[in-house]
């Protein structure tokens, strides 16, 4: 069958199909590095992407579904791509620069028009150096274990710049519990300000068993806290609130998982070890 497109046009169409079937392929887990922030992230919905998305990114026309490749044309795509495999690897290396460029671009666009709302909503909680010339913004969740990761290598970045002011967005996704326990951190500082908020924060991201009404009295109790008292302000419609905000945030910013770091104009999705948050504040501050 003669094909309504030009034959140097299809074979381009063709070899990004093949370029996307490898890349289809490695984010499958094939050849693909293991262990990059998307996999260390506890996430709340998949983003779709489909295949004709992918071609047109390698400047490609997806085939019209009516159109039947020939068997003779088929073999010379074929015959082209085993005499030069490297090609594939060259679309797959230009998709993923394209894609990479369009993400930040992206990014930066959203972090601008939602700028107050990140980095000054008057509500979450502002930890390390409160005059640093640097803000890093977490998006976190008690129960995921991600997060938990995440806290002393934050932790651990915190005290050797000096010079980061941190934010922590309460980002509940994973249930009751964990929504139990955002509710219980942010009574915790309306009570009873900031000193005791960060020593609640910090012992709810270390506990590795449910949070629980009797866990989180007896926690309160620790800090010096009535716990009945606390476990009454739970519900506040004030509480509700701060969440409700988070969540649109994260759904304007399309976060849609744990832990999810904006470093000034950065967006680091996904757990992200000391050096690496050393590595993008020492290229902000260049």
């Amino acid at each position: 069958m003669t094909l309504p497109v030009t034959d140097t046009a299809l074979i381009g169409t063709c070899m990004a199909a093949a370029a996307l079937g490898v890349l289809v392929l490695s984010s499958a887990g094939g050849s693909a590095p293991l262990d990059t922030p998307e996999d260390q992230q506890t996430s709340v919905a998949a983003q779709p992407d489909t295949a004709d998305a992918a071609l047109a990114e390698l400047g490609a026309q997806p085939l019209p579904d009516t159109v039947t490749v020939d068997a003779e044309f088929g073999e010379m795509v074929r015959s082209y791509l085993l005499q030069n495999p490297e090609v594939i690897f060259e679309a797959v290396a230009e998709y993923e620069m394209r894609n990479t460029a369009s993400q930040a671009d992206m990014d930066l666009a959203l972090i601008d028009a939602n700028y107050d709302e990140i980095f000054n909503d008057g509500h979450s909680w502002v930890g390390g150096n409160p005059d640093g010339d640097l803000t890093l913004v977490e998006f976190m969740d008690y129960q995921c274990g991600f997060c938990k990761r995440a806290y002393p290598e934050v932790t651990s970045f915190l005290e050797q710049d000096g010079n980061v002011r941190l934010i922590i967005k309460e980002f509940p996704i994973l249930g009751p519990d964990s929504e139990l326990a955002s509710r219980f951190a942010i009574a915790v500082k309306q009570m009873a300000g900031d000193d005791a908020y960060g020593a609640a924060h910090s012992a709810l991201i270390q506990y590795e068993g449910r949070y629980t009404p009797d866990m989180l009295s007896d926690l309160a109790e620790d800090l010096g806290l009535d716990g009945d008292d606390v476990l009454a302000m739970l519900n506040d419609d004030a509480i509700t609130t701060i969440l409700e905000e988070n969540r649109m945030l994260a759904q304007r910013l399309q976060v849609s998982g744990t832990p999810s770091f904006i470093m000034e104009t950065e967006f680091l999705r996904g757990f992200v070890p000391a050096d690496t948050l050393a590595l993008v504040a020492e290229n902000l501050r260049d």
